[in-house]
């Protein structure tokens, strides 16, 4: 089974890089799943971090269509908000987002032809809640308009560990 993740990144990555699990680049979740089986290869666009990588091949080929219309898209961000048990994970929430809920439930829709499980189904589709979780002192102010320029396919837990994060596809807008 993979535990797969598409996030718009809001912060500088690069296809390939890892991070320690804690130390997440700020972002907004768009769909976290699991596929648990292997599906034949579908180029897709994939480059060298995928070779090798059948289902990840796949599942960027899958997602690159609505990951490239999204691209370039503008969201604001809200007011803060509480998550997470006891709400102790704050969060900026991000307003409402035609673009963005498209761009969301056409992953979801991925996942479905994948036959993957989303991790979260209480929140998706209408009920998605589009956030920006804190890190330390980084977070985005309320009224910021930032651009969804970075989308990115992350390996929960690349090579079997748990420790890290690695950006196995990584979708940029060319300015």
């Amino acid at each position: 089974m993979r535990n797969l993740i598409v996030v718009a990144f809001l912060e500088p990555v690069t296809e390939g890089m890892e991070f320690p699990r804690d130390a997440w680049p700020l972002h907004i979740t768009l769909v976290k799943f699991d596929v648990v089986e292997q599906l034949p290869a579908d180029d897709g666009g994939a480059d060298a971090v995928l070779s090798g990588d059948t289902l990840a091949t796949q599942v960027a080929g899958l997602m690159d269509a609505p990951a490239r219309a999204a691209l370039g898209s503008t969201v604001t961000v809200g007011g803060e908000a509480g998550f997470g048990r006891g709400g102790s994970v704050q969060v900026s929430l991000i307003e409402p987002s035609a673009p963005l809920q498209t761009l969301h439930e056409a992953l979801v829709a991925a996942v479905e032809a994948l036959h993957g499980r989303v991790a979260t189904p209480g929140y998706t589709m209408a009920a998605f809640r589009p956030h920006v979780s804190h890190r330390g002192e980084k977070a985005p102010r309320a009224g910021e308009q930032m651009a969804l320029d970075r989308i990115a396919l992350v390996d929960m837990a690349p090579d079997g560990g748990h420790a890290t994060r690695r950006v196995l596809r990584l979708w940029e807008a060319t300015l």
